[in-house]
């Protein structure tokens, strides 16, 4: 973090359409401001485009005057519903760079709640007012664009303060302001988690007070929240906060129960909760921000997601949890529904690797056979790469020389892994003989018979028991056929 003085601040907003709002605001003589999160990002010396304008007076008609005098270089969006108003500049200079850019207004104003409702009671309002209403101390810094004062910090709650000692407070009672906007919560621990932040003691007992509040907030508007903790470089921190304020045992019971260790004469399991994790941050630190990181770490989150309703005690084993993997791919899909995540490819690409993210493992466990990562390869098919990178996260031992033969025995599954694809297996896999064709030998319709007949093929050709050609699979399709006392059909 880096402070400035406002003298400062004017160089670094020393942009064409900083002047231009400024100037536009001079002439209908109102009072406008660049607040929230662009101004936090300048301290923060994060690069930010998105850019808020609040307004003394009417956003929208700053925003209609900003586009007439940019003429065709800017389209204007206007929301009278909410007051605000969108001005889309395209090739302009910014930064240094030509780019497009969005620039948001809105009127200060003064908000009050229902208690059953989001929505909120607005009025017009001072600048005070509108930094009042703001959900955290670093979002409620101003930064004026008229002439006179440019560059001047309005700081009204010390969210500098608040930047340089790393907190998340909220501008007013914590609990009014939760319990105004309990989305606020999750941004709490959003913001917590992104900035690497403490959350302030009185702020974090409000997110405990106001938990139940989450309730009355549309799962939508939380699910980007939560994609967004899991998207952070140490997604396991908002995780941790969202457990300890109750809002995860609401938002995801499922993961919440994991947060136990039992002990049964003598013998306890490990937690699984906080093994789920280490599992989680292990990939976060492999995995770049993209698109398709999120559902790889959301298979990380999930992966163990079926041990609270496996576990079992053995007295002659102890604690187990057999087939969890099974019955947290089942889990799946009902969580990702109830979260309004997608229905599609990827929640079945967070099923698949939940249900085979014990097979490398196993594999590990004995000799490494061709035949064993053969069957894996066709299982896992083109997401075989992204199912190792979760099962070497998935290896959290605290005994480093057990720790070191799990990554080694995993090592050389890649290995033949990448000899098997090298020789082209993935297209040698599936039989040459599918089951269209055994119906119409046999003269069968789709049943247990012709799915026995296919796995007989199948398994031959992946125990590499017989090449994938025609004539030695038929031969082994008759004596199996007639084995089970079908005839070709005539």
């Amino acid at each position: 973090m880096k402070l400035y003085s406002d003298t400062e601040l004017a160089s670094i907003l020393n942009q064409p359409i900083f002047h231009q709002i400024g100037q536009v605001a001079d002439k209908m003589g109102v009072e406008c401001y660049v607040v929230g999160g662009y101004v936090r990002d300048i301290f923060l010396e994060r690069p930010c485009d998105d850019i808020d304008v609040v307004v003394v007076g009417s956003g929208i008609e700053i925003a209609t005057q900003l586009k007439k005098e940019l003429g065709r270089d800017a389209h204007l969006s206007v929301f009278k519903n909410f007051g605000t108003a969108q001005v889309k500049i395209r090739n302009t200079v910014f930064n240094g760079e030509k780019k497009e850019l969005e620039v948001e207004f809105v009127g200060a104003r003064r908000e009050s709640y229902n208690r059953d409702s989001r929505k909120p009671i607005v009025e017009d309002g001072t600048l005070e007012d509108d930094q009042n209403r703001r959900d955290f101390t670093i979002n409620a810094m101003a930064i004026s664009l008229n002439t006179g004062s440019f560059g001047k910090l309005v700081d009204p709650f010390n969210g500098l303060a608040d930047l340089e000692d790393g907190i998340i407070a909220t501008p007013l009672d914590p609990e009014v302001t939760f319990s105004d906007d309990p989305l606020r919560m999750m941004r709490c621990i959003r913001f917590a988690t992104q900035l690497n932040f403490m959350i302030e003691d009185a702020t974090f007992d409000a997110l405990e007070h106001m938990a139940e509040r989450i309730k009355i907030v549309s799962m939508e508007r939380i699910e980007v929240e939560l994609n967004k903790i899991m998207m952070s470089a140490v997604p396991s921190r908002g995780l941790v906060e969202m457990e300890r304020c109750g809002l995860l045992s609401i938002i995801l019971p499922e993961l919440s129960v994991l947060n136990v260790v039992e002990q049964k004469n003598g013998r306890s399991h490990k937690n699984n909760f906080y093994h789920t994790l280490e599992v989680l941050d292990n990939v976060a630190k492999k995995q770049s921000i993209n698109d398709t990181s999120l559902w790889l770490r959301w298979a990380a989150l999930l992966h163990d997601i079926g041990k609270a309703k496996t576990k079992r005690w053995d007295p002659a084993t102890g604690w187990t949890f057999h087939n969890h993997n099974f019955t947290g791919m089942k889990m799946v899909a009902p969580i990702f529904r109830r979260l309004k995540l997608p229905m599609g490819q990827e929640m079945h690409y967070v099923e698949k690797l939940v249900e085979l993210h014990m097979r490398p493992q196993a594999i590990a466990d004995d000799i490494v056979t061709d035949s064993a990562v053969r069957r894996l390869l066709n299982d896992a098919g083109d997401d075989i790469d992204d199912l190792m990178t979760l099962c070497e996260a998935d290896i959290t031992s605290k005994n480093e020389i057990k720790k070191k033969i799990f990554l080694e025995n995993f090592r050389m599954v890649r290995e033949k892994l990448a000899d098997l694809v090298e020789k082209d297996y993935k297209r040698l896999l599936q039989p040459c003989i599918d089951g269209n064709e055994i119906m119409q030998m046999f003269g069968l319709k789709p049943s247990r018979e012709v799915g026995v007949l296919k796995q007989y093929l199948k398994d031959a050709v992946l125990d590499n028991r017989v090449e994938n050609e025609r004539e030695p699979l038929m031969q082994m399709l008759m004596e199996k056929a007639q084995e089970m006392g079908l005839k070709p059909h005539t």
